[in-house]
């Protein structure tokens, strides 16, 4: 779970509008997986949006330091799109992001496109996401095992793969109370081995991530509590484990179940 550009700052005539967000998260989880080795993550965004419907942003988060990826202690996303809103309250979203690790190897970098359509269904608020990564040497497959990731032994340098992710995201405010209930659901394909530097968006070549909480907010303050998941048996975390903790060397389950809470503060 990550914080997400909230509220906005715009003059009355004003056709752009900046918004943004910073906080602390007790576990930074990318479609299930620990990015931080199960530890406290800092995040912070801002996103500068524009009245046709285009906008720019960038968003980043501390890392565990994983020596495998290059060894950098933060991930930078670059972020661009265009959100068109419809009478009906839909709404359809589409971009692509770039992840970057400043300090990491040159075999780090992803750019994914996605395509999001968000709507209300009384007074729930759905949203339906799909992400795709073009083949790409940091997909790649270039180890064939947590052996040969640990030695930092190639089986297959120079590999290109892609990666596919599906999601839903719903959301429900509970009458009555300042709660808001949270869900969410993920499927990722890709390749089911690691990449250049270690590490894959799948790692595992399939898996589902899931999540259910409860957000709360006050003023420009949001305190959230989430359960978090994925059907990654315990052997595959720990073949995954080595490229995703600190010195190469973490110990427990990354993609195993954790309850994560955030505090998140809006501009």
């Amino acid at each position: 779970l990550t914080p997400a550009a909230a509220s906005a700052q715009e003059g009355e005539s004003s056709a752009v509008t900046v918004s943004g967000s910073a906080g602390v998260v007790s576990d930074y989880r990318f479609r299930g997986v620990s990015q931080s080795d199960r530890e406290a993550a800092v995040q912070a965004g801002i996103t500068v949006s524009h009245e046709s419907g285009v906008y720019v942003g960038t968003w980043g988060s501390n890392l565990a330091g994983w020596g495998t990826f290059g060894g950098p202690n933060l991930e930078l996303d670059l972020i661009a799109g265009y959100k068109k809103s419809f009478a009906n309250g839909s709404a359809l979203d589409v971009g692509v992001t770039v992840y970057t690790y400043p300090g990491g190897s040159d075999t780090t970098t992803v750019w994914e496109p996605y395509a999001k359509i968000s709507g209300t269904v009384g007074g729930a608020s759905l949203l339906a996401g799909v992400a795709y990564a073009p083949p790409q040497k940091a997909l790649g497959r270039w180890y064939y095992s947590g052996a040969s990731a640990t030695a930092g032994v190639y089986d297959d340098p120079g590999d290109k793969e892609d990666n596919l992710y599906l999601w839903g995201d719903a959301a429900y405010a509970i009458e009555g109370t300042p709660f808001t209930a949270k869900a969410h659901v993920g499927h990722s394909w890709g390749n089911d081995g690691l990449g250049p530097n270690g590490t894959s968006l799948t790692p595992t070549g399939s898996y589902t991530d899931w999540s259910l909480g409860l957000d709360t907010t006050y003023k420009n303050l949001t305190l959230g509590v989430a359960y978090v998941d994925t059907d990654i048996s315990r052997s595959d975390s720990a073949y995954i484990q080595p490229g995703f903790s600190k010195g190469n060397d973490g110990t427990g389950r990354i993609a195993g179940s954790s309850v994560v809470f955030s505090l998140t503060a809006a501009f």
